[in-house]
């Protein structure tokens, strides 16, 4: 069974145990925070205004695609929702947020 607990780890210690440095400690958590701050909360808080000033500015014409993937030709502007043409005269209501980006103009007719 002495292969289980290393000859090394079962010897006596010799001197006293070393602490650890509480400065070392309080940079590393700085260092931690940055890293989450400039590559997970910076870049989200980006794209979360993006989508925010893409979604004000929707208007009547604006050929859009959806988060489902649905294409269609805004008809209707309302605070919340917006009505979507999407071939055959048919009409869906869908909520403003739903847009994912907004198409240039004559995108749906070259499909």
């Amino acid at each position: 069974m002495d292969f289980f607990i290393p000859a090394a780890m079962a010897q006596a210690q010799t001197g006293a145990p070393t602490e650890a440095n509480p400065m070392v400690t309080l940079i590393m958590f700085g260092g931690l925070f940055v890293f989450m701050y400039l590559f997970i909360i910076r870049p989200q808080r980006k794209r979360q205004k993006e989508h925010t000033d893409l979604v004000a500015s929707l208007a009547k014409g604006d050929e859009v695609v959806m988060t489902s993937g649905m294409l269609g030709k805004i008809t209707k502007v309302d605070e919340n929702y917006i009505v979507l043409d999407v071939g055959s005269n048919a009409e869906l209501k869908f909520q403003r947020v739903a847009v994912h980006a907004v198409l240039p103009k004559g995108t749906i007719k070259s499909i």
